[in-house]
Formats: structure tokens, C-alpha cells, sequence
């Protein structure tokens, strides 16, 4: 078979990626593709996917790894995933830096994975991955606006796909998602967006909370003012990932291949009102979602401030419809109103630069007509996310207090040690910190569910489906009404 030999070594010392690939492939030559033969290539990963040894059946695919989410799927060794994972991304800053956090998964000191990769250099990534085939689960992050396509392509030839979100970021790209999850129904395949916010022991309880009729109530029937759920996500640019600085490539800024804020981020804020609220009920976006309204504004960036973060010299052409002097204008901030089944609702997504505590903040609270179920996240709470149920006035304070203690009783034995304390005008509720695993860490439990799903794709529930088409519907819909005002 013909192909080009490049310094394998070399590349894998630049990327400081050497101990990775040591039992691997690191001392091999490395085979480039050329179109005649790829049909050989997709005969050798058939081939090996019928191989599968020591009761793995799940070998990873990583294509185009674009944000740092894609090796965060790989932070832990998912029980029943092949430690061989293969790779397809054009050479560049972007594979450089996945190469980079796999290998100190790798090195680290407590817990180590052992991960051994096969990489392929192409700019032909999708191509010459469809072709070979060299697992059965796809995963992607980054670059937005294209996902949907490699989506739909790596489902048609059979493959499950895990995929960070924003699926997609286009009203116009509904009927292709659409298509994607008939597709992938239809075969018999599982394809799943990364929701790691359902995982957030205080999500999670509030959820709980809030639909005990007992505790919350009906949510209220308000307005704009005060409607019945509201929701603030704060992000910064500037932030540390895996306990080191984390640089954002160029086209993070661009909001036609990124999204705004609400495509992107607001893509959590939207699912978590659903699974809040209607927990494993099919939601319908035609008859269910009133979209209202929307709102976006900048977060201006300075071009040192560029420079620091995208290790560039200057401003990307494609930013320069938002550029001014030495200011890059970030359209990153929105704001959406809407109503689901008759509920009211708010979101806000904001990003700033830097984190006066290091992390990012959530805020929630859904308006019952008991009482009202919140989580706050300020300097009152440490800037760590907390659970607050306030009655609606003192009168059902003792009542509330009650039921409240009752929810948690009832969950001891899923969280044993959830409790709770009366406070001035609220009850708090205390979480053992054994729960509180962090953001990176919900990437291993997303897994987990997913590999569930891949045994046993009947089992994954038929309104995760419905339910995402109305979530991409709303944060689309969206964005193109805050666009046009």
C-alpha cells in the first residue's frame, strides 16, 4: 500500500504527546491515506471491530477534537471502552492541544489512564474517517456550525455518535437534526449531546424539589418580571482546565462557527428547564414552545487581551465586522423569553473574562406557588453552588420545612446524608461534599450513561429525542429573534 511517511516522533514531540503513544504507535510510520485507498482502510477497521477483546464494546473515534470537552470524554477509562482510540484532525493547534490533556490524563499521579492512540494527520479528516471505521463511537467538540453534517454522516455509515453540544446553532438546521435522530432510531444507533449539567448534585436536587407538589407547588403564572423559572449562566473566557490555563483558538470567537451565547451555552440553560420541569415527558416544539423574544450584547476584548488568550498577533479576519481599533466586540451575551407548556421563562447567558473565583456561576430559581426552590452561587455562598427553598410567606414556613425533610428523607437512599437546616426565611439544604465532583468530572458519568445506551440502545428513553429537537428549537429560534432586534 502506498502512502507518505512523515517524522512521526518529531510530531509527537511537539505535541508533547510522546508517553501517550509509547506502547502504541509512536515509533511507527505513519500512514496518510490517499483517496484510492481508502477502501482498504475501511476493510481494516470493519475487521477490527469485530475483534473487540477483553469485553470492550465500545472503541472511541475522536474527529476534529475543536474544544477541550473531547478529551475530557476521556479523562477517566470508561469501563467496556477499548484503551485504543483513533484520531482524525487536520495537523494544527487545535490536535496539538487534545494530544496535550490526553497525555497528562496519562501522567498524572493518582489514577492514571493508559490511553493509546492512533493518529491521523489529514485534512480529509471526515473522509478518511467514514472510510476506515476504526471503532463504533464518534466524538466531537468544537466548530459548530458544520457538527450537524459529521453528525449525520458518521450515523449514515453506521457509527453512534457522542457529540458536545451545540448541535446546532442555526434555526435553518433543525430539519437536518431532525433527520440525524430519525436516522439514528431508524438504525438502531445512539447519538447523544453531552449534558453534564443533569449531573450537578444541585440541579439535581432542586429538580427533585421542585416537583413535589408538596415543597414547590405549581410554579406561579407570572409574567416577564417575574416569571415562573428564571436562569442565569456566567462564563469567562479566561479559565484553567484540568488545573492549567486553557487557550481559545481563533474561531472560538467567531460566532457563525462558535454561536452566541445562547446557541451555545443557553444549549444547558434550555435542557434543564425541560428536564426540570417535565421530567421523562415528550415535549413537542410545534405545539409546546412559545418563543417570545431575545436579546443579545457584547463583552469587549481588548487585543491584548486576544493575544493572551488565542496566542495570535492580532485579530482574526473573520472578527473584523466587530472590531474596533484595538477592541474586538464579543457578541457572547443573551437574554430569551419564552414559555413552555404555559410557564414562563427567562434565561440569561453571560460571559466575562475572568472569574473572581476561579469557576463559573449558576443561578436558578423556580417561583411555586408554595414556595419558591432556588440555587445561588455568590460571595454569600462562597461562590459554591447552594440549594434554598423559601416559602411563600411565614405562615407555611413550618409546613415547607416539613416537606422539605420528607424529599430528602426519601432520597437517603440514592444520597444518604442529603439533610437540611432552617434558616431566617429559607431552608437550606446541606450537601456532603462527597457530591459536589465538579464540572470535569460529570464528563465520566455522561459517559457511563452512554455506554448503558450503547448495550442496550432500546433502553435509552424515547423522549430524549423529542426533547432535544425542543430544546435546539428554542435556543435557535432564539438567537435569530435577538439577531433581528
Amino acid at each position: 500500500m502506498r502512502h507518505k511517511r512523515i517524522d512521526r516522533r518529531g510530531f509527537i514531540q511537539k505535541a508533547g504527546a510522546g508517553a501517550f503513544l509509547a506502547r502504541s504507535v509512536a515509533n511507527s510510520e505513519f500512514p496518510v491515506f490517499h483517496a484510492a485507498e481508502l477502501g482498504y482502510a475501511a476493510e481494516q477497521g470493519g475487521e477490527w471491530c469485530e475483534k473487540m477483546l477483553n469485553g470492550d464494546f465500545a472503541r472511541l473515534i475522536t474527529l476534529d477534537p475543536a474544544h477541550f470537552h473531547a478529551a475530557l470524554i476521556q479523562k477517566e477509562m470508561g469501563k467496556g471502552i477499548s484503551p485504543r482510540v483513533a484520531v482524525f484532525a487536520p495537523l494544527g493547534p487545535d490536535l496539538l492541544s487534545h494530544l496535550n490533556l490526553i497525555e497528562q490524563f496519562n501522567l498524572r499521579a493518582t489514577n492514571p489512564t493508559h490511553w493509546e492512540l492512533d493518529v491521523h494527520c489529514t485534512p480529509r479528516s471526515l473522509e478518511e474517517m467514514l472510510a476506515a471505521r476504526p471503532g463504533n463511537v464518534v466524538v466531537l467538540a468544537g466548530h459548530n456550525q458544520s457538527k450537524i453534517n459529521k453528525i449525520k454522516a458518521s450515523l449514515e455509515a453506521g457509527l453512534n455518535v457522542l457529540a458536545d453540544k451545540p448541535w446546532i446553532i442555526r434555526a435553518e438546521d433543525l430539519p437536518q437534526l431532525e433527520a440525524a435522530l430519525a436516522l439514528a432510531e431508524q438504525k438502531g444507533l445512539v447519538a447523544c449531546d453531552i449534558m453534564t449539567e443533569r449531573r450537578e448534585i444541585t440541579t439535581i436536587l432542586q429538580r427533585e424539589l421542585v416537583t413535589d407538589p408538596d415543597v414547590c407547588g405549581p410554579l406561579v403564572a407570572l409574567g416577564h418580571v417575574n416569571p415562573g423559572v428564571e436562569m442565569e449562566s456566567t462564563h469567562h473566557i479566561f479559565k484553567a482546565v484540568n488545573g492549567a490555563p486553557n487557550p481559545r483558538p481563533p474561531f472560538f470567537f467567531d460566532i457563525r462557527d462558535q454561536g452566541e451565547g445562547l446557541t451555545d451555552v443557553g444549549t444547558h440553560l434550555v435542557d434543564l428547564v425541560q428536564w426540570t420541569l417535565f421530567p421523562n415527558q415528550a415535549l413537542d416544539y410545534r405545539q409546546d414552545i412559545h418563543v417570545q423574544g431575545g436579546k443579545r450584547w457584547p463583552t469587549p476584548i481588548s487585543l491584548n487581551q486576544f493575544k493572551q488568550i488565542t496566542g495570535e498577533q492580532g485579530f482574526s479576519p473573520e472578527l473584523a465586522a466587530y472590531v474596533h481599533g484595538d477592541v474586538f466586540d464579543y457578541v457572547c451575551n443573551s437574554q430569551l423569553d419564552y414559555q413552555l407548556r404555559g410557564v414562563q421563562v427567562r434565561l440569561r447567558v453571560l460571559w466575562n473574562w475572568e472569574s473572581p473565583a476561579g469557576v463559573d456561576f449558576h443561578h436558578a430559581i423556580y417561583r411555586g406557588t408554595r414556595a419558591s426552590v432556588e440555587v445561588r452561587q455568590t460571595i454569600k455562598e462562597n461562590y459554591r453552588p447552594e440549594v434554598f427553598v423559601a416559602p411563600n410567606g411565614a405562615e407555611h414556613r413550618a409546613a415547607i420545612a416539613a416537606a422539605v425533610s420528607a424529599r430528602l428523607e426519601r432520597l437517603q437512599n440514592v444520597f444518604p446524608g442529603i439533610s437540611s437546616e432552617s434558616m431566617r426565611d429559607e431552608v437550606h439544604i446541606t450537601i456532603p461534599d462527597r457530591y459536589r465532583v465538579g464540572h470535569e468530572a460529570h464528563f465520566a458519568q455522561v459517559v457511563a450513561e452512554f455506554l448503558k445506551y450503547l448495550q442496550a440502545p432500546q433502553s435509552m428513553p424515547a423522549w430524549e429525542r423529542s426533547n432535544m429537537l425542543a430544546k435546539y428549537f428554542t435556543t435557535t429560534m432564539g438567537a435569530q429573534m435577538s439577531a433581528s432586534t
